[in-house]
């Protein structure tokens, strides 16, 4: 029979991320008390929607495309997480240029180009550490960040020259605790477009102090005559680019909710930081534990073969002593009711990834009945250890 829980009343609180999550916009918007002049009709120039007064409509050939898919009974079911290959393989044509070709496994499709933005800083900061957003600039970077405990660092824009980034102010914000730049162009709030040599600039900072850049590229094809629009992966070999887009503006389409991100690493830097494979290839030299290899999330569950440590009488206690000796934090399977195993988080950098797996390995050197006793017994040979 399971314990029963006294409670007398409701306790239910907002968890942190919510408590977290701040949208300036909606605040303030919310906040106003000013009712318009009844005498004139409202005209709305804040929304953010092209669809808005109907006046512009999607192209025909997207309409009939959807309404193709959706007579099809092809598409009904859950999609790949990443998108279907065919689309995957229309968007990396559509965003493929004569100065960058897209391969279709680097697009991932999303839920427009906020989701698209959401992933992107999810997947590269983490709670100790900062990303650097422009001033002004779109509320979303913020409210993303902060809701998942990331500090946000904001880096001027000079509006006496276009709305230009001020470099300086840029280069000044970036610390050992930068996680990632995001560079908006064309950009919301200012409809600014950068030049070429600016944008190479940009591109300079962040390939000299090693920072990987979220590139929000959603207004691409929105360029006034007189301007030229150049992508970030367009201009750079070398600096590792997320860049998110989507059918939203160009298409008038915002409510479709269809965005992606375009991975341009050809460097192949990001993947250097494989955490799985590298928590995997230390911990399977380690004598006692087996490690099982994880397809996804942020965790591997390692088996530890108690028999070879005899000191320990459960994983809780194997952890324990690990945590006593090495400072190094694992849960043990007991917390998942799956005894014998511990859970490794695998997100933290590769440096103290591989000093972890250093450490655990060494712990169970010295605990591991066969490696201990082959350790002292070389020990005595050498004449380290008398009897």
């Amino acid at each position: 029979m399971s314990t029963l829980i006294s409670r007398e009343r409701w306790n239910v609180e907002a968890s942190e991320i919510a408590r977290n999550t701040h949208n300036p916009i909606r605040s303030i918007i919310e906040s106003l008390v000013v009712e318009p002049n009844p005498a004139k009709s409202v005209i709305a120039l804040s929304i953010g929607d092209p669809t808005t007064f109907g006046n512009l409509k999607p192209p025909k050939e997207a309409i009939d495309a959807v309404q193709e898919s959706l007579l099809s009974q092809s598409y009904n079911g859950y999609a790949p997480s990443t998108g279907y290959q065919m689309a995957k393989e229309a968007v990396a044509d559509y965003s493929s240029s004569e100065f960058v070709d897209v391969d279709p496994k680097d697009v991932i499709l999303c839920s427009g180009c906020s989701c698209a933005l959401d992933l992107c800083i999810t997947a590269l900061a983490r709670r100790d550490q900062n990303i650097l957003i422009p001033r002004p600039g779109f509320s979303i970077y913020r409210t993303l960040a902060e809701g998942l405990g990331i500090t946000v660092k904001s880096y001027e824009l000079r509006p006496e020259f276009g709305w230009e980034i001020d470099l300086n102010d840029l280069e000044s914000q970036i610390d050992e605790s930068t996680a990632a730049i995001i560079i908006n162009n064309p950009s919301n709030p200012c409809g600014s477009v950068f030049s070429r040599n600016h944008t190479l600039d940009i591109l300079d900072v962040a390939a000299r102090y090693y920072v990987p850049i979220i590139a929000d590229e959603i207004y691409e094809h929105m360029v006034f005559p007189g301007r030229t629009f150049h992508s970030l992966a367009s201009l750079s070999n070398e600096v590792p680019i997320l860049s998110c887009s989507g059918l939203t503006k160009r298409f008038l389409v915002p409510g479709w909710r269809m965005g992606w991100i375009i991975i341009h690493d050809r460097q192949n830097i990001l993947n250097k930081e494989n955490h799985s494979k590298v928590a995997y290839n230390c911990i399977t030299k380690v004598p006692g534990l087996k490690p099982i290899m994880p397809d996804g999330a942020m965790y591997m569950m390692v088996h530890i073969d108690l028999s070879c440590f005899p000191e320990f009488n459960s994983d809780l206690e194997f952890v324990q002593r690990l945590l006593m000796e090495e400072s190094v934090f694992c849960l043990p399977g007991q917390c998942f009711d799956y005894p014998s195993y511990m859970r490794l988080v695998i997100t933290v950098p590769t440096d103290m990834l591989e000093e972890a797996c250093q450490r655990i390995r060494e712990f169970c050197e010295r605990h591991h009945y066969k490696t201990a006793e082959h350790t002292r017994r070389n020990s005595f040979f050498d004449g380290e250890i008398s009897c």
